[in-house]
């Protein structure tokens, strides 16, 4: 592993305003996720797990506390350079594939990257070489109806990793699958996660999968705690 983390959060606190009452939602929340590693997130809903991972992701910035990734303290940058930030270092996975339903697996893969400024044929080299690492090759000109539930997530992996991000952040990205195909989609994400070197941080409901990463941390009233 590096030395530098490829994420830190320290001390984070986020606070909504609900009606007359503040709703404190993360209350000193610290976390060091270094390349090549796994960190599983859990802990009830309503907990607060999406609030962390947008903080961690750049999509929210937290009342209190500190965001660095690779060392870089994200507080510090303005709106254009976080999301700058999100396109080249950050890549997200959701419970639902969120695929565009008009384009093919491998031109859903390609699109991150031309947006990014890549060439076609450069972003469609690469979009057949993800989809190779998670078994769909053969699937690459499928539309997503055309594709199960765990390909659909499979292909949505593979295109939150397009742009060679450096952190992997995941909001329940089996919790849509049953339990066959969801244990195929983590066996996907670890290999990749452990053959590029990201850093992911993966909330989960399911305790199987999660004891699966290399660590597991709960988020309980608003900070978290390491679980073996």
């Amino acid at each position: 592993m590096s030395d530098v983390p490829a994420l830190e959060l320290v001390d984070i606190q986020r606070t909504y305003q609900q009606a007359s009452e503040p709703l404190p939602v993360l209350r000193g929340a610290s976390l060091t996720l270094h390349p090549g590693e796994l960190v599983a997130l859990v802990g009830p809903s309503g907990a607060g797990k999406s609030t962390l991972l947008h903080v961690a992701g750049l999509l929210e910035r937290p009342d209190g506390g500190q965001v660095r990734v690779e060392g870089r303290d994200c507080g510090r940058m303005g709106d254009a350079e976080r999301t700058q930030m999100r396109r080249t270092t950050i890549g997200f996975v959701y419970q639902f594939h969120h695929l565009l339903p008009e384009f093919s697996a491998v031109e859903n893969v390609m699109l991150p990257q031309m947006i990014a400024g890549l060439g076609k044929g450069e972003a469609r080299a690469r979009a057949m070489e993800l989809l190779s690492m998670v078994g769909l090759t053969k699937r690459a000109s499928h539309r997503p109806a055309k594709l199960s539930g765990g390909e659909q997530q499979r292909v949505a992996i593979v295109r939150a990793l397009a742009n060679a991000p450096r952190i992997l952040i995941g909001d329940e990205p089996t919790g849509n699958l049953d339990h066959h195909t969801a244990d195929d989609v983590m066996n996907a994400l670890i290999a990749i996660v452990r053959n590029v070197g990201l850093g992911a941080l993966i909330a989960t409901h399911n305790l199987e999968l999660a004891r699966r990463m290399d660590r597991i941390v709960a988020l309980e009233d608003g900070v978290l705690i390491e679980r073996s």
